[in-house]
């Protein structure tokens, strides 16, 4: 007998993306439907057709479950705010596209998007810090769009205390409408959003 090899054979590899994509969803749905609170993991393999064998294979805790949701879902809206950019643009009107491509990738699911904004506290300093690193990127995004390739020198801090600052009221904009019901359509709040970001990034601004 030969040595036996130590990495996954191809379909396995592709059987554990299937499963774990397959919890995500389930994770979802459960989510949207019950919250996160009253979600069980028996609720998600149900949904997902997996065993609780299978769950733990990819997930310690349904605490460990949501969080990689929601950074998954970040993820994709982040991606879809990055593609919207076009740089031959002023970066006042990149930052308005932007945001325009961003709010209405974010309106797709609204049940869940409420779900993933408001629940993610409820897993304490763990979910504090994704929800920090989301809003880091999103003001590293700003501070890039604003300078071209990245910020001057001497303007670093400042840029990143003024991004952090217009995410930070982004997010209050977008709390808000979710808890008017409104997250099914996010995209008129894309002029108050570019203009918070036009206002506080104006004084360091190329």
């Amino acid at each position: 007998m030969g040595p036996m090899s130590t990495s996954a054979s191809p379909s396995t590899e592709e059987q554990l993306h299937e499963h774990r994509r397959r919890l995500l969803q389930a994770m979802a749905a459960v989510a949207e439907a019950k919250g996160f609170v009253g979600s069980t993991i028996a609720d998600i393999v149900r949904e997902a057709g997996v065993s609780k064998r299978t769950f733990y294979e990819h997930f310690a805790s349904k605490e460990d479950c949501f969080l990689a949701l929601y950074l998954a879902v970040s993820a994709a809206a982040l991606r879809t705010l990055k593609e919207a950019v076009a740089p031959e643009r002023p970066w006042q009107q990149q930052v308005e596209q932007a945001m325009a491509a961003y709010l209405s990738h974010l309106s797709l699911n609204p049940g869940l998007l409420k779900t993933l904004f408001v629940d993610i506290h409820h897993l304490g300093e763990t979910g504090n810090e994704a929800r920090r690193e989301v809003m880091r990127q999103l003001a590293d995004f700003m501070v890039v769009t604003v300078h071209g390739h990245g910020p001057r020198p001497g303007f670093s801090d400042m840029d990143r205390a003024l991004a952090m600052a217009a995410v930070g009221g982004i997010n209050e904009l977008l709390l808000q409408r979710i808890e008017q019901g409104q997250a099914q359509d996010l995209t008129p709040l894309t002029a108050s959003a570019s203009e918070v970001v036009r206002r506080l990034m104006r004084a360091v601004s190329p």
